[in-house]
């Protein structure tokens, strides 16, 4: 469709740029999937994240963020351009929810934090998870991609040497859902979790 292809004309137009500003060294890129369908999880230190998610990439990545950041000069227009999309905080957003399992089956890589908020200048392995990126692995049926992203100390500086490691594929089977529910997304997140952090 007609806004598909705006988003990727201008996802063209700022990775390279991106790039040059955040030095990404991508670990693994080969295990990104390129074709299907898939959710992105990563863990969260800064503002920064989408957009040094976006420039290591060779993927568009859609990513649901948090509506207080839409509202963040620069920010907020950036990563609409490209491709976020707003989420209520709680994660529970049925609209956010729907429209993400569009965009999956439409054969799109949706990133999320599992961390639900920033966790600057912290081991991520000493933060807790919300149960949303389990949520959604569940209603959408999808494999998952774990992604560590690695700066000094844990706090994104421009210019700064950034290292961007994509993990093993998570099948959507290894995650152990039955019927759902907090219990059964929470975890998954946990598990999913376990797995961007064991990449560092």
């Amino acid at each position: 469709g007609g806004v598909m292809s705006f988003y990727q004309n201008i996802y063209k137009l700022f990775a390279h740029p991106l790039r040059a500003v955040f030095r990404v060294q991508v670990v693994g890129g080969e295990k990104l999937p390129q074709e299907r369908g898939c959710i992105l999880c990563a863990n969260h230190t800064s503002l920064l994240d989408v957009l040094i998610i976006s420039a290591g990439l060779n993927r568009q990545v859609r990513y649901m963020a948090k509506k207080e950041l839409f509202k963040v000069p620069l920010l907020g227009p950036l990563i609409t351009a490209l491709g976020a999309y707003p989420i209520n905080r709680g994660g529970a957003d049925v609209t956010s929810i729907r429209k993400t399992i569009r965009l999956v089956e439409e054969g799109q890589l949706v990133g999320i934090f599992p961390q639900g908020t920033r966790c600057p200048g912290v081991d991520p392995r000493k933060t807790q998870v919300k149960h949303g990126a389990g949520m959604l692995a569940y209603h959408t049926k999808c494999d998952v991609v774990p992604v560590y992203i690695k700066t000094k100390n844990n706090k994104a500086r421009f210019f700064r040497k950034t290292e961007l490691i994509v993990g093993d594929v998570l099948p959507y089977e290894s995650l152990n859902f039955e019927t759902g529910g907090i219990q059964e997304y929470k975890a998954a997140t946990e598990k999913i979790f376990a797995a961007v952090c064991a990449l560092d």
